[in-house]
């Protein structure tokens, strides 16, 4: 292919990507802002306790769809289509099988979820039935994120927008309608969230309503060796989206020592911007993950380079006109979300918007560069920088700054973490440049 080609195939998926995440990232915010104007600093703060969980089933439905379809663009450019059917296959199993211990979860053990995430006397009721009602949508929420990646990655880019554009359209809609004018309070708003990837996987499915050829399940047996490969290329976007969990279950418990819940209440803006602005670089990241496996599979290493070269470039835009805005609206922004007027929430969310998001270009180079290791069959670097911002260095140094600097020690220690990481996923990518592709058995 082409250079002019492949950039015109590399702008076509990674902005159609984006934009997907960027409609699913509006009705997080949308969601975030109906509760907090509906049913204030309690409910804003309800809702942030509950978003780890959420980050958990969205992590492993990535998980299964960013591993399986990284696979299956690998073996499309060794032209195996019977291996790749059968990844997909495996990997449609493994929803399953995850949404099985998901429902009985929310079935029985809502209330000791919301009671070890922090909810005290104030938001235990709102995150319970928050945590509930998402636990029992997770077979969609798991099928849709597979669903998603695999359409992606078998052509259908324009198609996986429209269904994650869709599906959030109606969130905001009914999360509307549900909060205000039939005041059904937090279930509402769960509910409207429960039903977003239900419209989206309707729509995903049409994929396939007069496809003959192409990606489909196939009938096979159960595979370890398949299953075990699925797992690790998709691990690292497990821990992406678990970094943010884990981010926010610790900063919570901190917060809530040093602010109480105005501090919980204010970090829950911060964290839900947080959302829609990651959201952004991982599109960007699916959007370039197909081609570069598909790159890898054909042993073209010049291709490769080019989509990494773009890739930066377009982190690079990104990330500085999203900071812009940030900082020049950080007063207006807050404000919004702000409905009870709380000048306590509001001191402490500008100054800390406003040194939290410095961590942008870092994390979206951490997760495009993990896409990268990914797509040339490197997982256990992509791995091992997803670990390092996920769990290994965040925890310690959340609670090492806050001890010294306080609540400005908390939104500190983000962009360091970050910071650090993307420094150790140069030196790993720099340290054994990609390999050509090696056969691989499914």
């Amino acid at each position: 292919m082409s250079s002019r080609g492949l950039l015109k195939q590399f702008f076509r998926c990674v902005s159609l990507s984006v934009l997907g995440m960027l409609g699913l990232s509006c009705y997080i915010l949308a969601d975030t802002c109906f509760v907090a104007r509906r049913l204030g600093a309690d409910g804003l703060a309800a809702l942030n306790l509950a978003i780890p969980v959420y980050s958990l089933i969205h992590g492993c439905g990535l998980m299964l769809g960013m591993g399986g379809s990284t696979r299956c663009a690998i073996l499309s450019g060794r032209r195996e289509a019977a291996g790749a059917r059968r990844v997909f296959s495996h990997s449609l199993g493994l929803a399953a099988l995850m949404a099985a211990v998901f429902v009985p979860a929310g079935l029985f053990f809502a209330e000791e979820l919301a009671v070890l995430l922090g909810a005290g006397a104030g938001t235990f009721s709102m995150a319970r039935t928050y945590l509930k009602v998402l636990l029992l949508f997770s077979p969609a929420f798991l099928l849709n994120d597979v669903l998603l990646c695999f359409v992606r990655a078998d052509g259908g880019p324009g198609l996986a927008m429209a269904a994650m554009l869709s599906g959030s359209f109606l969130n905001i809609l009914l999360d509307y309608l549900f909060l205000f004018p039939l005041g059904l309070g937090i279930f509402g708003a769960v509910f409207a969230t429960g039903l977003s990837p239900v419209l989206s996987v309707l729509l995903l499915s049409l994929h396939w309503r007069k496809k003959t050829d192409g990606l489909r399940p196939a009938a096979s047996r159960p595979c370890g060796g398949t299953v075990l490969d699925i797992l690790s290329l998709g691990f690292p976007s497990l821990v992406a989206e678990l970094a943010s969990g884990v981010v926010m279950m610790v900063f919570n418990r901190i917060i809530l020592g040093l602010a109480g819940n105005p501090g919980v209440a204010a970090y829950g803006i911060i964290a839900n911007l947080s959302l829609m602005a990651v959201a952004v670089f991982t599109g960007a990241a699916q959007g370039v993950q197909p081609l570069a496996g598909s790159a890898h599979g054909r042993k073209d290493t010049g291709a490769s380079r080019r989509l990494l070269a773009w890739s930066l470039t377009a982190l690079a835009l990104l990330s500085g006109g999203i900071y812009a805005v940030l900082f020049c609206f950080a007063e207006q922004i807050v404000r919004w979300f702000n409905s009870e007027g709380l000048a306590a929430l509001q001191n402490i969310a500008v100054p800390g918007l406003k040194t939290y998001f410095t961590a942008l270009p870092f994390a979206g180079f951490n997760l495009i560069l993990s896409a990268f290791f990914t797509s040339a069959e490197r997982p256990r670097p992509a791995r091992a920088v997803a670990l390092l911002r996920g769990a290994v260095l965040i925890i310690p140094a959340a609670f090492l700054l806050s001890s010294l600097a306080g609540i400005t020690g908390v939104w500190i220690s983000f962009p360091t973490v970050e910071a650090a990481s993307a420094l150790c996923a140069a030196l790993l990518w720099l340290k054994r440049p990609p390999k050509p592709a090696l056969k691989h058995r499914i």
